[in-house]
C-alpha cells in the first residue's frame, strides 16, 4: 500500500498535536505514561515530536485519556490555526 505525502496542513496539526501532548505532560516520565495509554514509548515519542503527524484515533484517545484531555479540547487544540484562517 502507498502512503500519500501528508499535506502541509496535516504535518502543521500533527506538530500542533504533538505540543499539546509534550505540554499535558509537563514532568510526567514518557515511559509512563506511554505504559499507561498502551502504547510503546517510541510511539509516544514521534507523536510528541511530529513525526507521526497522523495518529490512529485510538492512541490518541487512549494518550488524551492518561493526560486528562478531553477529546474535544484536543480537537480544538490541533485545527485551532485552521479555524482562525478561515476566520479572516
Amino acid at each position: 500500500m502507498v502512503r500519500l505525502p501528508l499535506s502541509p496542513a496535516e504535518v502543521e496539526r500533527g506538530q500542533r498535536l504533538g505540543a499539546l501532548l509534550r505540554r499535558a505532560r509537563g514532568e510526567r516520565s514518557m515511559l509512563r505514561t506511554a505504559l499507561e495509554a498502551g502504547v510503546s514509548p517510541e510511539t509516544l515519542r514521534k507523536i510528541e515530536s511530529g513525526r507521526v503527524a497522523t495518529p490512529a484515533f485510538p492512541t490518541i484517545a487512549a494518550i488524551a485519556d492518561v493526560l486528562g484531555l478531553s477529546l474535544d479540547a484536543v480537537w480544538s487544540e490541533i485545527n485551532r490555526s485552521d479555524h482562525e484562517a478561515l476566520a479572516s
